[in-house]
């Protein structure tokens, strides 16, 4: 009686540890990506940015570029593309690699995805707003120039300057 009682509880012990351990291990592997991303995929880990040649991991929420003669992986993309617009530039879903080293595969994106590339239309699993709080949305599933003006009016220095980092948001004269 006792050893039947003892492999009841060893029966159950490994039925609970081992149902634990699944749900971890699957909440682990799951990323959320950027609101700027593409509607459509839901088991991807990387972006590669055509325009920009750089990729986005979306498990990490970093974005990977080579500069200084290596690959930096980084929250925020470079100073010289703080201005580009990830909502309107194409991304490439790179759905057929799941490992931590895309850019071993550089030569063949750069190639196949050339800056200014443009696949399938894509729509943004976000809204954005410009600087206005104009809603976006409409015109991008249209393909509507209207949503990049908040590029053309914050460009240059004026007094709607946002990235001189004085932190008083008025620009130099």
């Amino acid at each position: 009686m006792k050893t039947l009682k003892l492999i009841a509880a060893g029966i159950i012990l490994l039925v609970t540890s081992t149902t634990t351990q699944a749900q971890v291990s699957v909440n682990v592997n799951i990323g959320t990506p950027p609101a700027w991303g593409p509607v459509g995929y839901s088991n991807v880990d990387f972006y590669y940015i055509p325009d920009i040649e750089a990729y986005y991991d979306i498990r990490l929420a970093q974005f990977i570029y080579f500069g200084n003669g290596r690959w930096i992986h980084s929250r925020y993309l470079p100073v010289r593309y703080r201005d580009y617009d990830l909502y309107r530039g194409y991304k490439v879903v790179l759905n057929d690699y799941h490992g931590r080293t895309p850019y071993v595969y550089y030569k063949t994106h750069k190639a196949k995805y050339y800056r200014g590339y443009k696949g399938k239309p894509q729509k943004s699993i976000g809204v954005y707003r410009n600087d206005y709080g104009h809603d976006n949305r409409r015109d991008f599933d249209r393909g509507n120039d209207r949503g990049n003006n908040y590029n053309k009016h914050n460009s240059g220095n004026n007094n709607h300057d946002r990235g001189n980092g004085n932190g008083n948001g008025k620009g130099k004269h």
